[in-house]
């Protein structure tokens, strides 16, 4: 899941003009955190992924790159 989910997740952080820090509030971890996911350090829990896919109104299968967009 790291590989497809880390370049998912910065590309709809950018395209949604988004920084980490904004997009950490929002899903209620810390900025430390969505860095790490993003260079593939840590993976997000179940409830992490699933806020992720309502912040940017896409499925956990698009997300984790199990499916296209």
């Amino acid at each position: 899941m790291e590989i497809k989910f880390k370049s998912n997740l910065k590309a709809l952080r950018i395209e949604s003009n988004m920084s980490q820090s904004s997009l950490a509030k929002a899903v209620g971890v810390t900025q430390q955190c969505v860095s790490a996911w993003e260079q593939g350090n840590m993976e997000p829990t179940l409830s992490n992924l699933w806020a992720l896919s309502e912040i940017f109104g896409i499925s956990i299968d698009f997300l984790v790159g199990k499916t296209e967009y």
